[in-house]
């Protein structure tokens, strides 16, 4: 069984089993299956019943009700005479021996559409049948089914008419067609008998030549007869053969033409089968070769130009030499590289199409160039004159010998002999070559020889200093000079430079040296000219080095430097950090000015001359003393202790304050801008110190206005009673610097009074204080 009828299978056995319903727990029942008219219900009830009632009542329709009884033996029953596609209640009814109802069951379903019709069954396609049928009402599909011997198919289709497919060619099938709802289906149609047409043959067509197309198939079983048609691409006319073969021959085609071949096979009854339809072009006819021509190059090559054939997908040129090369429709020419020289060849044409290749072309005949000679060289028997010769060449007419000398004239000979003597003048470099003729023409190329004479001095050497120790030297070229070795001379050194180009760069010279250069042009021939000048030039000056940095003042820095060069160098020094300052000199020291404190160097010297500059010597590192704060605030936060604070120091890292007086000092290390300082000492004058520090251990004095520490408190209080309600005070005044008291008392009655007096003592008059309340709570306050 196929996949196909698995499926359909599949589609009935979910069209069959409805919900199952029960109203009691000791009663199970379903609807089975539905037809048109029929419906199948099972059932499940309990021991006691000794009977069961079917009854079906159309839902929608005043029609009477159907039902049926069943012994309790059975748990299956069906029940006809039903009308299609409605809708029903179906109940059941478990009944004891005395027909009372023990227990019930309901559910709802719909009947089977009407069973349809099969108005015609025929066959198009050798695997399909198609089905005319009447459609019924409520269906929502059909159900083709196919049979013959050991086979079974069904097919679901919307409406009519409908196809089954997957059939077996020329093959007897009953058919029928059943009708299907949300109920089931129905019961199959009345069958018709219908079979398949036969299977179309496996057309092959070939081209034997650009006018014939050959057409041949398998025996297709079951056939009797065979009609094939042929339509021209394009053309509306066609050609219908019948024939009882299997090969047909087309002849009289046009050449390079495509055509369309439709076979169709017939059965015994004249019914047609399933048609094919091939199309095959044919081949292309023989191309003409228009032009040939021969191309110069690095190489001879040979350029074949032909006319187009139609229906021509490539084309292959072929010589008679064994080289081919081809091309694309678009083109109508190709090339081959590489064609000998000296030589008498022909080149024939090909048209290539899916069909196979036409005929050659009829061959053309071409003539190559001749070959260039070989050994050309330059023979110098005397001093300016020369000769040039070379090896005779096989199939030339004459030569063509030019001699171009290196300032531009050019000299040319035409002979019939292999040699030719011209002028040679020393000094100069001649390119000779030598040209062939035949009747093809000339050689496409000759070799070039080369011929100097000895070369001569260059005349405008310049010397460049491009860097501190490297010369750069320059001049024009020299005719014959293949070579130039430069070299710098002095007393200890000799450096070489040897190059084909006007140029050379000595490199690694001594610095502050004066070397002598010179130029001399060779050729491998020749030799070299020993005989030009040398030319003297300078190095740059060499690099100053830094001895030492000494500070003279805050912002002056004298710097001691090497003197490596010789007098009249210029020295500068440059020190660069957030700005920059120089200072030049001509002996080894320089002083470095305004130099601003917290600041970070890094200092260089360079050495000048007239020649250039030097390169830097080695950087060293100058770090000046850290900014003094511009500020320092003393607050005094008790009698023996202060608060310092200070505004930030440029490049301090921390700070060493110092409170310094004739009793003692007081010091701190910090690294913030703010200090609190003990054991300070009332009603004394302090100077003040701070002692920036950067992070690399440079220190900076920095010194400030001193501050007076605050008056003592006068000690040995003491409180007299005296005449005429007053108060006597007695105290003890300590330190230098204290010029008059305040005192001050407070009563319980929120009034106060103060007086100033002189150190020793203080009186309060009798009409300022209460007498009679200064046994209760009375306080006095002593301010200095």
């Amino acid at each position: 069984m196929g996949a196909t009828q698995l499926n359909v299978l599949k589609v009935l056995l979910l069209l069959t089993f409805t919900e199952i319903i029960s109203a009691d727990h000791d009663v199970t029942f379903s609807v089975f299956t539905v037809t048109s008219k029929s419906m199948t219900v099972q059932w499940s009830g309990p021991s006691s019943a000794s009977s069961y009632k079917v009854t079906i009542t159309p839902k929608n329709s005043s029609k009477d009700p159907v039902f049926a009884h069943f012994s309790s033996y059975f748990v299956m029953g069906s029940v006809n005479s039903l009308s299609p596609n409605t809708l029903y209640t179906v109940q059941l009814e478990a009944l004891d021996n005395d027909f009372n109802v023990l227990s019930t069951a309901s559910t709802e379903e719909m009947t089977a559409p009407e069973v349809p019709s099969i108005i015609q069954a025929y066959s198009k396609h050798s695997d399909s049948i198609t089905v005319e049928f009447t459609e019924s009402p409520g269906a929502t599909s059909y159900i083709l089914r196919a049979e013959a011997e050991d086979f079974f198919l069904e097919a679901p289709v919307s409406s009519s008419p409908g196809t089954i497919l997957h059939l077996q060619p020329f093959t007897n099938y009953m058919m029928s067609v059943m009708s299907v709802n949300s109920g089931g289906r129905s019961q199959p149609s009345y069958p018709v008998k219908a079979k398949t047409v036969v299977v179309a043959p496996q057309l092959n067509i070939t081209s034997p030549d650009n006018t014939t197309l050959v057409v041949t198939w398998p025996e297709v079983e079951n056939a009797v007869l065979y009609t094939l048609c042929i339509i021209q691409e394009g053309s509306t006319s066609r050609l219908d053969v019948n024939t009882t073969d299997t090969m047909w021959s087309f002849d009289n085609l046009e050449a390079g033409t495509t055509y369309c071949i439709k076979g169709t096979a017939y059965d015994a009854e004249g019914r047609p089968g399933d048609d094919v339809t091939y199309c095959k072009i044919t081949r292309p006819q023989s191309p003409y070769v228009s032009y040939i021509q021969l191309t110069q190059g690095r190489s001879i090559g040979l350029s074949v130009y032909w006319q187009p054939v139609q229906g021509a997908e490539s084309y292959i040129a072929y010589t008679s030499d064994g080289q081919n090369c081809s091309s694309i429709p678009e083109n109508y020419f190709c090339y081959i590289l590489s064609v000998e020289c000296g030589q008498n060849h022909t080149v024939t044409v090909t048209a290539y199409n899916s069909a196979g290749p036409s005929s050659p072309s009829a061959p053309a005949e071409y003539i190559t160039y001749p070959c260039p000679p070989e050994n050309i060289m330059v023979e110098e028997p005397e001093a300016g004159s020369c000769m040039l010769v070379w090896d005779e060449v096989l199939l030339v007419d004459y030569y063509m010998a030019f001699i171009k000398r290196d300032d531009g004239e050019e000299l040319s000979c035409n002979t019939t002999e292999t040699n030719c003597s011209f002028y040679c003048k020393c000094g100069h470099t001649f390119l000779t070559s030598v040209f062939p003729y035949n009747e093809a023409g000339s050689s496409p190329f000759s070799p070039i020889h080369n011929y100097t004479t000895i070369p001569c001095c260059p005349q405008d050497v310049a010397i460049t200093l491009v860097s501190t120790e490297t010369l750069e030297i320059m001049w024009s070229t020299v005719s014959g000079a293949e070579l130039y070795e430069t070299t710098a001379e002095e007393t200890r050194d000799v450096i070489h430079c040897n190059d084909t180009a006007p140029v050379c760069a000595l490199s690694d010279l001594r610095c502050n040296t004066v070397y002598s250069v010179t130029v001399t042009p060779c050729s491998e021939l020749r030799g070299c000219n020993h005989t030009c000048r040398p030319h003297a030039h300078e190095t740059a000056p060499c690099s100053p080095e830094i001895v030492t940095m000494t500070q003279t003042d805050p912002s002056t820095y004298s710097v001691l430097i090497t003197n490596p060069n010789t007098p009249n160098t210029n020295y500068t020094v440059t020190a660069t950090g957030h700005n920059t300052h120089t200072c030049q000199t001509t002996n080894t020291t320089c002083d470095l000015t305004q130099l601003p404190c917290g600041s970070v160097y890094d200092v260089t010297a360079v050495a000048s001359t007239a020649v250039g500059q030097s390169l830097p010597g080695y950087s060293e590192p100058l770090e000046t003393g850290p900014c003094c704060p511009t500020f320092v605030n003393v607050t005094q936060v008790t009698q023996a202790m202060t608060n310092v604070t200070w505004s930030p120091g440029g490049g301090a890292r921390s700070y060493i304050t110092s409170l310094t007086s004739l009793h003692g000092h007081a010091k701190c290390h910090t690294q913030e801008n703010h200090c609190l300082m003990g054991c300070i000492t009332c009603s004394t004058n302090y100077s003040i110190t701070l002692e920036a520090i950067s992070s690399t251990g440079h220190k900076s004095e920095c010194t400030y206005q001193g501050f007076s520490s605050s008056p003592c408190c006068p000690t040995g209080l003491k409180l007299y009673r005296s005449a005429n309600n007053s108060l006597r005070v007695h105290w003890r005044s300590l330190g230098p610097r204290i010029h008059s008291h305040k005192l001050w008392h407070q009563q319980n009655t929120m009034g106060s009074q103060s007086t100033s007096a002189s150190p020793g003592h203080s009186q309060f008059p009798a009409q300022e204080v209460i007498l009679a309340s200064l046994g209760d709570g009375k306080s006095v306050n002593k301010r200095g």
